[in-house]
C-alpha cells in the first residue's frame, strides 16, 4: 500500500475512506492523524470530522476504536461459524449493529490441511478481506465458547428425533444426539455442534409445551439470553435492604399525589401533583411535583444488586409476565409508589409558566404517600365527566364516592397544568407519529382473549408530558452542577436515509428538499400534506425508518425526536438502569445523602451507556418477537379465513402484509401470484405484472386468505383468495398512479390532529 503524502491540513472525506479501506491494519484516529501528518490543532478538527462522517453513515467504529466503512467489516474481528456449503465454511460477525444493512456472510479460507478444525458454532478471531461483492475471512485464532445454543421443537421422523429451530430463518432440522428426557413436541434448549456435514443437537434443557400459555415469552427469554432468575443471595440482600429506615426526608405526604398507570401495571415508578402557583412572579403559572421511586437509596453502587441490575440493564415486559431488573420485593413492593403507603421518592419540584415553559426546578429526597393509584381509563372518565361512554369506574371512583370527591380536584389541577405543558410541546414541534401498540389481553390462565390496538387517551399524553418535563429538568440540573449526565441521545437522520426517504416520497408525488435544515417539524409537515390518505400509515412507517436509533451516553447531542437540547431519563429507575445512574448523579451533585454516583462510575459512563443501549435493543427485540408469537397463536384458529390486510413491504420474492387492526406480518410469495410474471420495481416498491399491468404496491389494501400461522416462530403466510394476481384490479386503488398511468394529486385535507408516538412513559 502506498502511504499518503504528508501534508498540512485535514484530509478530505474521500481520502479518509480510501485510507481506511486500503490500510492493512486497523485504522483509528491516531493512525489517520499520523498518516496525514496532522498537527495537534488538526487532530481536534479530525475528531469532529470523523464524528460527522459517522453521523452521515460513511464510517462506523469497531471495538478498539478502529474505523471501517459503513456496511463493511473491521480489519480484525470475531466471527462465528454458521454453516457449510460443500467444502466451504461460512461465518458471520459475532457483533453487527449496522442498522438496515444485512449481516455479511464471510467465506472462511482455512489453511491447507486444517479443514476439520472448524465446526458450526466455533468462534474465531479473523482478518477480513473484501473480495469482489463478498468477504473472505482468514482465521487467526480459535476462541473459547464455541458451542452454539438454539431453541427448537423436537420432531420425530422415521423413528428418529430431530430438532427444528424456532427462528424464522432456520431452514434445517438437526438429528438429536442426546435427548435428556425430551419427547416429540417439546420445546427445548440445545447445543448445536459437530462439523459439516454432520451437525447434531444435544438437548440441554427441556422447556415444555411450546403452545402452552406463557411459553411464548419463555422462548424469547431463552433465545435472547435474558437473565430471569435471581440467586438466593441476591433475594436475601434485597429482603435485608428493603427493611431499612427511610431517614430524614422532605415530607410530601399531605399532597394529593397520584400515580396514573395502565390498569395491569406491575410496578409504579412515578406519581404527579400540580396546583396553581402562588408565586406573584409566576402569575397564571403552576407548581408541580413529579415524584419518582428513590431506587438509589436501596440499590447502592458496587453492591451485588447493583451488579445484577447493570447486567440486566432494564426490565423486560411481556404480555404474560415481566422479567424485572430488580427483585420483586423492591420492584413491586418497597420501591413501587402505592396508595396509602409511605414510600421513598426523589422529588422533582417544577415551576411551570402559564405558557408551559419550565421556569425553575429543584430536587429533594422525600417521603410520599399516594392519594391514589388510578388507571388511565378511570382518570380519563373522571375528567370527561357526565356522558363519558368509557368503561365504568370501579367502586372507589364511582360518581359521588368519597375517593372520587377527594381525587377529582387533584386530577383537574393536573389537567390544567398539562394543557400549558402541551402548548409548549406544540410550539417546539417534536416528531409526531401515531404508531399504536398492540395490546394482548389474556385470561387468568394465560390464554389469549383478544389482540387489538391500545387506545390512546389524553391521560397517556398528560403523564408523558410530565415525565418529559422532569427528564429535561434532571439533565439541565446536572449540567448546571457540571455533574456527569447519562443522556438519552437521539441524533438527526443520516443523509443516506434522507436520500432514501426522498426517493420513496417521490413515488407518492411528494417533494422533499434535501437542502433544507431538517427538523422534527419537517416530517410533521410531510404528514400534514398526506392528510388522511389511505397510504398515511406507510408514510409514517417510512418516516420512522428514516430516524436514527436512540441511545445512552455521556456526550450530549440532543434529542432530535422530542426537539430538545438536553434530555436524560430520570423517571423509571425501577425498570431502567440509565435512570438509576441519573438519580445517583443528582444525589451526589445536590448532596442528598447516601447512594450517590461514585468516581468509578463517573469514569465509566461511556462504557455503561454502550452496554445498557445494547441491552435495551435486546429487550425491544424480545418483546416484539413475543407479541408476534401471541398474534400468530391468536390467528392460528382463523387459518383459511379471508381477512382485510395491508401490504407493508415489497421484495422481488413476494410481498409482506399485515392484518388490519391486529397486526402480524406475513408473506405472500411471488410464486403464489399465478402464472403471470411479476417484475419488481424497487423505486416504486411494487410487483408489476408484465402482461396485465396489475400490481401489488406498498400500502395497498386488499383481501388475503390466511394460509398458515406458526405460534412458535411467530410467522404467518398469506395467499390471494382466488389464487392469482388480481388484487389491484377492480378500482380499489384508483387514487394511486399505475405503473404507466397519470400522476396522482394529493389534496390538503386540513391540519390533522396531533400525532404522537405511542409508547411507554419517556
Amino acid at each position: 500500500m502506498t502511504k499518503p503524502k504528508k501534508r498540512a491540513g485535514l484530509p478530505s472525506r474521500e481520502q479518509i475512506l480510501d485510507f481506511i479501506s486500503n490500510s492493512p491494519t486497523p485504522a483509528g484516529k491516531r493512525e489517520i492523524a499520523k498518516a496525514f501528518g496532522l498537527s495537534a490543532q488538526d487532530k481536534i478538527a479530525l475528531k469532529a470530522l470523523l464524528k460527522d462522517m459517522g453521523d452521515e453513515g460513511l464510517i462506523d467504529s469497531a471495538p478498539g476504536r478502529a474505523f471501517h466503512k459503513m456496511g463493511g467489516l473491521p480489519k480484525v474481528t470475531v466471527l462465528r461459524v454458521t454453516d457449510a456449503d460443500g467444502d466451504t465454511v461460512w461465518a458471520v460477525p459475532e457483533r453487527w449493529e449496522a442498522e438496515g444493512i444485512p449481516v455479511p456472510r464471510l467465506r472462511v479460507r482455512e489453511q491447507r490441511g486444517k479443514r476439520a478444525a472448524l465446526g458450526i458454532g466455533d468462534r474465531i478471531l479473523a482478518r477480513t478481506e473484501e473480495a469482489g461483492k463478498g468477504w473472505i475471512a482468514h482465521p487467526m485464532k480459535k476462541l473459547a465458547g464455541g458451542e452454539e445454543q438454539m431453541l427448537g421443537v423436537v420432531q420425530e421422523e422415521g423413528g428418529r428425533l430431530y430438532l427444528r429451530g424456532i427462528d424464522k430463518k432456520e431452514r434445517h432440522s438437526y438429528p438429536i444426539s442426546e435427548r435428556n428426557g425430551a419427547e416429540p413436541g417439546d420445546l427445548v434448549l440445545a447445543n448445536k455442534a459437530g462439523k459439516p456435514p454432520r451437525i447434531f443437537a444435544h438437548v440441554v434443557q427441556r422447556l415444555g409445551d411450546p403452545f402452552a400459555p406463557r411459553s411464548f415469552s419463555l422462548i424469547a427469554i431463552h433465545r435472547h439470553g435474558i437473565p430471569n432468575v435471581f440467586s438466593d443471595d441476591l433475594l436475601a440482600e434485597a429482603e435485608r435492604i428493603s427493611k431499612q429506615d427511610l431517614g430524614k426526608r422532605e415530607d410530601l405526604r399531605d399532597l394529593p399525589i397520584v400515580a396514573i398507570d395502565p390498569a395491569d401495571a406491575r410496578d409504579h415508578d412515578d406519581a404527579v401533583w400540580a396546583a396553581p402557583d402562588d408565586d406573584p412572579e409566576n402569575q397564571g403559572g403552576w407548581k408541580a411535583v413529579v415524584a419518582i421511586a428513590d431506587v438509589s437509596f436501596y440499590v447502592r453502587p458496587g453492591s451485588e444488586l447493583d451488579r445484577e441490575a447493570r447486567k440486566r440493564g432494564n426490565s423486560v415486559y411481556f404480555p404474560d409476565r415481566v422479567v424485572p431488573m430488580l427483585p420483586e420485593i423492591l420492584s413491586a413492593e418497597v420501591c413501587s409508589l402505592k396508595e396509602g403507603e409511605d414510600r421513598a421518592a426523589l422529588a422533582c419540584h417544577l415551576q411551570v409558566g402559564k405558557h408551559g415553559e419550565l421556569k425553575s426546578w429543584r430536587f429533594t429526597r422525600a417521603v410520599v404517600s399516594l392519594a391514589a393509584n388510578i388507571a388511565y381509563d378511570d382518570a380519563q372518565t373522571i375528567i370527561d365527566g357526565p356522558g363519558s361512554d368509557r368503561a365504568l369506574l370501579d367502586d372507589r371512583f364511582a360518581p359521588g364516592g368519597e375517593k372520587r370527591d377527594a381525587i377529582e380536584p387533584a386530577l383537574r389541577h393536573l389537567w390544567d397544568c398539562w394543557r400549558a405543558l402541551n402548548k409548549a410541546r406544540e410550539k417546539r414541534e417534536p416528531l409526531d407519529l401515531d404508531l399504536p401498540e398492540r395490546r394482548i389481553v389474556l385470561d387468568e390462565k394465560g390464554r389469549i382473549l383478544s389482540v387489538a390496538p391500545r387506545e390512546r387517551l389524553d391521560a397517556h399524553k398528560l403523564i408523558e408530558d410530565y415525565m418529559i418535563a422532569a427528564n429535561v429538568a434532571a439533565a439541565k440540573a446536572l449540567e448546571a452542577k457540571k455533574a456527569p449526565v447519562m443522556y438519552r441521545v437521539h441524533e438527526p437522520p443520516a443523509r443516506e436515509k434522507l436520500v432514501a426517504l426522498k426517493e420513496y416520497l417521490r413515488t407518492w408525488d411528494l417533494e422533499f428538499a434535501l437542502g433544507q435544515v431538517i427538523k422534527p417539524a419537517t416530517f410533521n409537515h410531510i404528514l400534514e400534506r398526506v392528510g388522511e390518505a389511505d397510504f398515511r400509515d406507510e408514510v409514517m412507517q417510512q418516516v420512522l425508518r428514516t430516524q436514527t436509533q436512540a441511545y445512552y451516553g455521556p456526550q450530549n447531542a440532543g434529542h432530535f425526536g422530542l426537539s430538545l437540547g438536553s434530555y436524560a431519563h430520570f423517571t423509571s429507575p425501577i425498570r431502567r438502569y440509565a435512570d438509576l445512574i441519573v438519580h445517583r448523579s443528582l444525589v451526589d451533585a445536590y448532596k442528598l445523602g447516601p447512594g450517590g454516583l461514585t468516581s468509578e462510575e463517573a469514569g465509566s459512563m461511556e462504557r455503561i451507556g454502550e452496554s445498557i443501549s445494547t441491552l435495551e435493543r435486546r429487550a425491544m427485540e424480545a418483546e416484539r418477537e413475543t407479541i408476534d408469537r401471541y398474534v400468530a397463536a391468536y390467528l392460528s384458529a382463523h387459518v383459511g379465513e379471508v381477512m382485510e390486510a395491508r401490504i407493508t413491504g415489497v421484495q422481488n420474492f413476494g410481498f409482506f402484509a399485515t392484518i388490519e387492526g391486529i397486526g402480524g406480518d406475513g408473506l405472500v410469495p411471488v410464486r403464489d401470484l399465478g402464472t403471470e410474471y411479476f417484475r419488481y420495481d424497487e423505486a416504486s416498491q411494487r410487483l408489476i405484472g408484465e402482461d396485465t399491468g396489475e400490481f401489488f404496491a406498498l400500502g395497498q389494501r386488499l383481501k388475503l386468505r390466511l394460509a398458515e400461522a406458526n405460534p412458535v416462530s411467530g410467522a404467518l403466510r398469506f395467499e390471494l383468495p382466488d389464487g392469482k394476481g388480481s388484487a389491484s384490479s377492480g378500482g380499489e386503488r384508483d387514487d394511486r398512479r399505475g405503473p404507466r398511468g397519470p400522476k396522482r394529486v394529493i389534496k390538503h385535507r386540513g391540519r390533522p390532529a396531533n400525532i404522537r408516538h405511542q409508547g411507554r412513559k419517556r
